[in-house]
């Protein structure tokens, strides 16, 4: 990879990482303990169906987890693993060529994230099985509409932009 390709493919996991965190941000519903419903995954889905594993990693790992640091930092550390799996999982899941791989690659992400989630409210925050068990409709919604918004955008994205700015 040249420097001009390495700056490029730098400059989109800033600019991922960042659109992450505002998505993110943008709207918060609080789920009685255990976290809050946000749109963040949509841009984690974009950037993964977009630009790769390591951009979608990446921006959902940190971009979300800066979110966490700003709303309810107890989740900063397991939703960079969580959300970073979660964006490497579809970037790798992918094949940019066919929009069935997309929704493949979304729901084997979304069931990393909805397990993730499950087990660090129940085993590692330990709120009790009933909350945890509750937070799993509001992550898998959250799934859903990363999918529903996601999937389109990345799908017209990787037909508009330059072909080196989406492998």
């Amino acid at each position: 990879m040249n420097q001009r390709n390495a700056a490029i493919r730098l400059s989109l996991m800033i600019i991922m990482t960042t659109l992450t965190t505002v998505g993110t941000l943008f709207i918060t519903i609080p789920i009685p303990l255990a976290g809050y419903f946000n749109l963040g995954d949509v841009m984690i889905f974009i950037s993964a169906l977009t630009f790769g594993p390591i951009i979608g990693g990446f921006a959902g790992g940190l971009g979300s987890a800066i979110a966490d640091m700003l709303i309810w930092p107890v989740y900063a550390i397991p939703t960079l693993i969580i959300k970073g799996l979660e964006g490497l999982l579809a970037g790798l899941l992918t094949n940019k060529r066919h929009i069935y791989r997309d929704v493949l690659a979304v729901i084997i992400a979304g069931v990393e994230m909805v397990l993730g989630y499950f087990i660090v409210d129940w085993l590692i925050l330990k709120i009790g099985w009933a909350p945890a068990l509750g937070a799993i409709p509001f992550n898998v919604m959250q799934i859903i509409l990363g999918g529903v918004i996601g999937i389109p955008i990345a799908y017209v994205l990787r037909r508009r932009l330059p072909k080196n700015l989406t492998t």
